[in-house]
């Protein structure tokens, strides 16, 4: 990453009962379209699991058994239970972010995500959140710009 977007990534305290997107939005008055959400899929081929982290705006949901699915290359995905998402990724639920995964799961962001100026999203635990520029995430490793990730909630 550039050094004039780390330069444009900040981190924030916030109540880690808040941290939650609805309620952390309607607390600290941030617009759920400049809010990103996290999510872990997993799916199965040949006996084994694979993952991927999914990020789309707060008012969307992700397109798991569609475009996710064939992404991932499994039969069917979907989303991982919570102890398993924090298991595997080590963050706290509520809190999972892009940054820090795995090496090898792909994180597919939404282009809406990526074409969000400034995005708010996890930081690993519910104690605070990351704004960053939208586009940023693009170069996180094995991320992938995917169009119509996801769909209206």
């Amino acid at each position: 990453m550039s050094s004039d977007r780390v330069e444009q990534i900040l981190v924030a305290p916030i109540d880690p009962d808040l941290a939650d997107t609805a309620a952390f939005c309607e607390a600290y008055q941030v617009g759920l379209e400049v809010s990103a959400n996290c999510v872990v899929v997993a799916g199965k081929r040949e006996g084994a699991t694979r993952f991927a982290a999914c990020l789309v705006l707060a008012t969307t949901r992700a397109d798991v058994n569609g475009i996710v699915r064939k992404l991932l290359d499994v039969r069917k995905a979907s989303f991982a239970p919570m102890d398993l998402a924090v298991s595997e990724t080590g963050m706290e639920y509520g809190g999972i972010t892009p940054i820090g995964l795995p090496a090898d799961w792909p994180i597919f962001i939404d282009a809406a995500v990526d074409a969000t100026a400034n995005v708010i999203i996890g930081s690993g635990v519910r104690h605070s959140k990351i704004a960053l520029p939208g586009g940023a995430l693009k170069t996180l490793p094995n991320a992938q710009v995917v169009e119509g990730l996801a769909r209206a909630s």
